[in-house]
């Protein structure tokens, strides 16, 4: 049985970092994080702008994969040189 994430997927904070759910609510990633870039680099993981940044770059996924679903139009094809 194939599991659905109906879109939109949307980021939300939470303590520690950012969690991104479906349209659900089913929560499908956590980017944890540290609000200070020194305690960040001395825990050797993400700053909260990074964190921020890759859980909206997840939550953008549906769309992208739907833009390469769709056919090209004629809009997007390149012109032919004559």
């Amino acid at each position: 049985m194939t599991r659905r994430f109906p879109p939109p997927w949307i980021v939300e904070p939470i303590p520690g970092g950012f969690k991104v759910r479906d349209a659900t609510g089913h929560a499908l990633a956590y980017v944890y994080s540290r609000p200070i870039a020194v305690n960040a680099g001395v825990a050797n993981v993400l700053t909260s702008e990074e964190a921020r940044r890759i859980a909206e770059d997840i939550a953008k996924l549906p769309e992208l994969l739907r833009k390469l679903e769709s056919p090209p139009s004629a809009e997007s094809e390149p012109p032919f040189a004559v």
